[in-house]
């Protein structure tokens, strides 16, 4: 498995998905540069994650300086032992601060292991992550994506990429979830820049933040 790191391997999959489908041709000029954006793998990684679910960036933006604030460094220990009101003052809502903990309390455990899990096949992987209460499939493949680098991972359920796909590709409506999973299946091995593409597109030729967005 090839793990995206760099930029070089954002052009070599960019020009990977054209020699598999000529109709991103049009859609890689009109994206312009598609960014990296990698982070660390391990808890803060997929906290982070956990946080932007759901909400405007701005909104997560402010969840997350709040628990900078009140924690320091964001780590499996510092969570579980936030108190319900610390949870309240951060502006996590109770669904998100109970997901925190059991991921949390996973990784203490050491029944999730954030960093190997970044070296599995991405079916797997997303399957393990999707045991625990409260991570769905979006929340799984955003986590491999940016934290794990991983190359194949498309999040066919994010609303951004839906509209993104059906407006670049001239599609008579906005894609479903499980239309875009057999859309998408031509573009293997590199799913995941693909995904970095159509969010870049979507940014630029749409007008809107090109962040990944949930349903």
């Amino acid at each position: 498995m090839r793990i995206i790191r760099t930029h070089e391997d954002i052009a070599s999959g960019l020009e990977g998905l054209v020699m598999l489908d000529a109709r991103l041709e049009h859609v890689v000029a009109k994206a312009g540069p598609v960014p990296l954006r990698r982070a660390d793998p391990g808890y803060r990684g997929i906290a982070n994650i956990i946080v932007s679910q759901m909400v405007s960036k701005a909104s997560a933006d402010a969840i997350w300086r709040r628990l900078e604030g009140m924690l320091g460094a964001i780590t499996a220990p510092a969570v579980i032992a936030m108190t319900d009101e610390d949870c309240r003052l951060s502006g996590l809502s109770r669904a998100k601060a109970e997901t925190l903990k059991r991921v949390a309390g996973a990784v203490v455990a050491g029944e999730l292991d954030l960093d190997a899990i970044c070296l599995v096949e991405g079916a797997v992987a997303i399957r393990e992550l999707t045991m625990i209460k409260g991570v769905g499939r979006w929340t799984a493949e955003v986590y491999l994506l940016f934290c794990a680098g991983h190359p194949d991972v498309f999040p066919v359920g994010d609303v951004a990429l839906q509209n993104a796909v059906g407006h670049a590709l001239a599609l008579e409506a906005k894609p479903s979830a499980r239309e875009l999973d057999s859309l998408t299946g031509v573009w293997a091995p590199w799913r995941s820049i693909a995904a970095r593409l159509f969010w870049a597109y979507y940014s630029r030729e749409m007008r809107r933040d090109g962040q990944p967005v949930t349903p």
